[in-house]
């Protein structure tokens, strides 16, 4: 906007006063954001209605008042990484390919003081690179901006990434940001970052003190849990190494802190990834004798990466056999959790492992899979995806592999199985299903049986569709799960004759898998429609009826919609009560006879409208 245009805006709104700079600023070719269209740019400014003209991505020419604007819309700096990638794409892509760190500078460049925080700034890379691509570009660029002198990086998304005046090392930066946090957590992590950097820089001295203070840490901080003082011991001995300083002289040490045999499980579940076969060895190397039975009790309990490092661990040590035998023990027992059923099915034609698997490769490993599937689907504490699920899904030989030993009778008995677990959707179970008629035709009759069971389809809105479905969700991710978690506490406190909290809490639980299989059949019967195939020939679900009553021919006008979609103050009613079934299929002048309660009603149809017409 030029002088004039802006002088005589404020000269109409005086209040606009304040804000000459921010309309001044508002010129056309200039990009910016607004809080409800996102990035745009001002094409133009037309004088006669004062709007501004803007191209926002999915808004073209979209007409705004420059005094709404002024709270809206913030101009970008012609140097902000949005409006270069409009204006100097090439070097912009040249940036994300090559030199993240180039390109974090320049972005930090635009702001004032050179600063922004972590949010603003990742958002802000995300709309230049796209969603899609950011993810995985941002996890690799991170590595490269943390080791770039001239880039502050925060500790917190809260917090600024600032382009420093003077660059600093990212040893400096690590020193810096030891001596400046008493977490003790933070100074583990601090440590072991500086481990990985002090090769290209003689830091020894600061080393010392570091040490110093990562060794305080793991002996008297109250902050610290047993798996993170032991990770914090082992950082801490490493550190020692590299100073030339005794790690046998350091208190607790890494064999002190698994000296419990009873603690180790608990430990197990929280130590880094990283950290894992070298906490395998530790117990080896602190118990020689109780190390194996110790080991097959982690492996029970394991999960990811860590069933992995213990099976790895248990036949590097010459536990094969034992280990074989163990499985099968566990399998016959129900006791096969899901991180080893899926360690087992994702390294079945390993070599490595074929003797250890051969005889695991049986249907009872497919109704394991089935019950862990089943118990994760009902412990689950939200509606997350259960991985032993998806790679029966994805793995199309898998089926087939686990039921090469069947009979008929057990394959029909695994495929009803399948039908009644909580863990799959419906698509997915029938999707499944047709893997076993593949190779046991006869169990085409489960479907059929279904089929004929299953009733006629319910034609519903898409908004009660989402009401139900999060109706159901609810139930599933947080209902059943609160409900297993009061009935776990209630059990602890003693004799469940007499736990009355125990038997409510059981109670609580028939209702919610009753309400849970209500809503399944409900939502696998359903059929969004938006009602645009009804017509005014004929009464149809989406048809607004007027009709006359026979006793005092007075009339009213009805909205027969879905099945769940009843409003009987408004007059809309579910196709599926009582007047709404009597209706359907009538012409205008038909009668029908409804009988509600005690009383019958005859009706007659005046005239026929759709709803799609009438919104």
């Amino acid at each position: 906007m030029n002088s004039e245009a802006v002088s005589a805006l404020i000269a109409k709104n005086p209040s606009l006063k304040a804000s000459k700079a921010q309309l001044e600023a508002m010129e056309p070719g200039s990009y910016g954001i607004h809080r409800s269209w996102g990035f745009g740019q001002i094409k133009s400014y037309d004088e006669a209605s004062q709007r501004l003209i803007i191209d926002f991505q999915n808004k073209k020419g979209h007409p705004m008042d420059p005094a709404f604007c002024v709270g809206t819309l913030q101009i970008l700096p012609a140097n902000h990484l949005l409006v270069r990638k409009q204006t100097e794409p090439a070097v912009i892509n040249k940036l994300i390919a090559e030199n993240p760190a180039q390109l974090v500078v320049e972005g930090l460049q635009a702001y004032p003081n050179n600063a922004t925080t972590a949010i603003d700034l990742e958002i802000t890379l995300a709309e230049v690179l796209g969603e899609d691509k950011f993810k995985k570009w941002w996890s690799t660029a991170k590595k490269a901006i943390a080791k770039d002198p001239r880039i502050a990086v925060p500790a917190k998304k809260t917090e600024c990434y600032i382009l420093r005046e003077t660059p600093v090392s990212a040893e400096d930066e690590i020193i810096e940001q030891f001596n400046g946090t008493r977490s003790a957590r933070r100074r583990i992590a601090l440590a072991e970052d500086l481990i990985g950097a002090a090769g290209s820089k003689d830091v020894k001295g600061d080393l010392k003190a570091i040490l110093a203070g990562v060794a305080e840490s793991v002996k008297d901080s109250n902050q610290l849990d047993a798996a993170e003082r032991l990770y914090g011991a082992f950082v801490r001995d490493s550190l020692a190494k590299l100073v030339g300083v005794d790690p046998a002289t350091l208190a607790p040490s890494q064999a002190e802190l698994v000296a419990n045999v009873r603690d180790l499980v608990a430990i197990a579940e929280k130590i880094p990834v990283q950290f894992q076969g070298r906490f395998l060895d530790l117990i080896k190397d602190t118990h020689p004798i109780e190390y194996r039975d110790a080991a097959f009790t982690l492996l029970k309990t394991s999960q990811g990466k860590f069933t992995t490092e213990c099976i790895n661990f248990l036949v590097e040590n010459g536990h094969a056999d034992e280990l074989a035998t163990a499985l099968k023990r566990w399998q016959i027992e129900q006791n096969l959790r899901a991180p080893v059923l899926l360690w087992i099915v994702k390294n079945r034609h390993s070599k490595k492992f074929a003797k250890l698997l051969n005889d695991l490769i049986t249907p009872r490993l497919l109704s394991a899979i089935f019950f862990a599937i089943d118990y994760e689907a009902l412990q689950a504490a939200s509606a997350r995806r259960i991985p032993l699920a998806d790679i029966l899904s994805e793995d199309t030989e898998l089926i087939s592999d686990l039921l090469s030993t069947a009979d008929p009778e057990t394959a029909r008995d695994l495929a009803n199985a399948l039908m009644l677990n909580q863990g799959f959707e419906e698509l997915t179970k029938k999707s499944l299903l047709a893997r076993f008629i593949k190779i046991f035709p006869g169990i085409q009759s489960i479907v059929a049986k279904d089929a004929e069971s299953n009733e006629e389809q319910l034609l519903v809105s898409r908004e009660s569709y989402e009401v139900k479905r999060v109706e159901y969700e609810t139930i599933v991710s947080k209902k059943i799960p609160e409900n297993s978690k009061a009935i776990a506490t209630a059990r602890e406190h003693g004799d469940l004759k007499e736990n009355s909290e125990y038997k409510m809490a059981k109670q609580d639980q028939t209702v919610l898998m009753a309400q849970k299989s209500q809503l399944e059949k409900e939502l696998s019967r359903a059929r969004i429609t938006d009602f645009k195939e009804a017509t005014s020939d004929q009464v149809s679900v989406g048809s607004v009826v007027e009709v006359a009553a026979g006793s005092n021919g007075k009339t009213a006008k009805y909205t027969l919609l879905g099945a769940w979609d009843s409003v009987p103050e408004k007059n809309i009613l579910a196709y599926k009560t009582p007047l709404g079934l009597a209706l359907l299929g009538k012409k205008v002048g038909d009668s029908v006879k409804v009988k509600i309660g005690s009383s019958e009603e005859a009706y007659t149809i005046k005239s026929i409208g759709r709803y799609v017409d009438s919104r």
